[in-house]
């Protein structure tokens, strides 16, 4: 009976057609479906959550990350968090689109946000090793699980507790005062996602690997495991009839928990990964993102695929096909910053008319203070240094990412490039 309901519900998702949320101005690392199905959340590359009116995906932008935002997750009707590369928790009021509580306490990468049934905990899990659990009304932090000997990547609540997955290869269960803490799976290889189902009768795990098992009651059910590397992605509907999988070579997995059988598996991206699966609340619908600007809300009946990986990433072009000015332009700085005076929303700012620009200048862009005050103008000289020390020695406290050019003639290629192809 069961199958043939979700049969019916994807027959009526085949008549729908995919919705493009298209605005962010990087690649996708987390999305959520409100639980009245009436809005979704992205978070994106470009520092931003967009919060996204359905069917007709208009956007809103929630800014106020200062790097990538690698995770969001719906708190109620009217609230949300997210988090990221800055180390910060972000609680939203989504009929203001401003931020209610700003959440620090992590030493890294936030990755994952999970919120208790009740709405009364938020937990984040983090890659300075550590999982946060926090009190979403107020922002207070509650407690800091350290019990990782790595990374974790995910975090899931089960039983009155959490599940964290680790870069140590393992999956550890805790009650939310660390008063009590166990392993759970020793995997070997590093874990980079964790699922527990809504009903608590079941977890599923991905691994670097392209491991996918499922436990229940200390056992292995099923080993969904298709050689794809690493998983990236894992997701349920409200039911926990179905469970998706995504991976690091751009397929989606649909799979019947009942009996543990693929019913899809499809190509969703020509190019990159997935990093991000949310189901609507009927479960005929997926909202997926990845290494597009764009995530696409897919009715999973649909004969075609979202349609996922159709840009070309500067990071992906044959570097034999490029003058080394161009190739370290592509390598350094083409994933925040455009070279044209456009309106996309990127991580960094314009470099249309850089040169002879004062730093932090531009209309619009939320600068670090520490670029505020350090009163460069951009020149031959201050973007050679810049490079040459790296922007966390040239700048401290910067926003831009820790890197360097070491050699001097590739330096004075990309600044010759930038000067034929940023002029005002």
């Amino acid at each position: 009976m069961r199958a043939l309901v979700i049969l019916l519900l994807w027959a009526g998702a085949a008549l729908a057609e995919p919705v493009r949320l298209e605005g962010h101005g990087g690649p996708i690392h987390a999305t959520a479906v409100a639980p009245d199905g009436r809005s979704a959340l992205t978070a994106s590359f470009d520092n931003s959550v967009g919060l996204w009116t359905l069917p007709d995906g208009q956007p809103t932008w929630l800014d106020g990350h200062e790097a990538a935002v690698k995770s969001v997750i719906y708190l109620g009707p009217d609230r949300a968090a997210s988090a990221g590369d800055d180390f910060t928790i972000i609680i939203w009021d989504l009929a203001t689109g401003q931020a209610l509580h700003r959440m620090t306490g992590h030493q890294g990468t936030i990755n994952a946000l999970d919120i208790t049934p009740d709405g009364s905990m938020l937990v984040s899990a983090s890659w300075d090793g550590t999982v946060g659990v926090w009190d979403p009304m107020t922002g207070q932090n509650l407690a800091m699980l350290g019990h990782h000997d790595g990374a974790v990547n995910d975090v899931s609540i089960r039983d009155g507790g959490v599940v964290s997955a680790s870069a140590d290869g393992t999956l550890r269960t805790s009650s939310f005062d660390a008063a009590r803490q166990d392993v759970m799976h020793e995997h070997g290889l590093g874990i980079t996602q964790v699922l527990v189902s809504p009903t608590g009768t079941w977890s599923a795990f991905g691994g670097v690997d392209g491991t996918v098992q499922v436990r229940g009651d200390g056992e292995v059910v099923a080993d969904l495991s298709a050689g794809r590397r690493p998983i990236l992605a894992l997701a349920t509907d409200p039911a926990g009839s179905i469970l998706a999988i995504g991976d690091g070579e751009g397929h989606v997995t649909l799979v019947d928990t009942e009996n543990w059988t693929i019913q899809r598996d499809i190509k969703a991206s020509a190019k990159g990964p997935i990093w991000a699966l949310s189901f609507t609340p009927d479960g005929t619908q997926l909202l997926i993102g990845g290494i597009d600007d764009t995530a696409v809300l897919w009715p999973v009946a649909a004969k075609g695929g979202p349609g996922l990986g159709q840009i070309q990433r500067a990071f992906l072009m044959d570097p034999d096909q490029m003058e080394n000015g161009e190739r370290q332009f592509k390598r350094k700085c083409a994933i925040c910053h455009s070279l044209t005076p456009d309106s996309q929303r990127r991580a960094g700012p314009s470099l249309h008319g850089l040169f002879g620009r004062k730093a932090a200048s531009v209309p619009g862009y939320t600068y670090s203070p520490a670029l505020k005050a350090k009163g460069i103008v951009w020149t031959d000289d201050t973007i050679d240094r810049l490079f040459d020390e790296g922007p966390d020695h040239y700048v401290p406290g910067t926003k831009m990412p820790m890197q360097r050019i070491t050699k001097s003639t590739d330096r004075q290629d990309l600044i010759t490039y930038l000067k034929e192809n940023t002029k005002g």
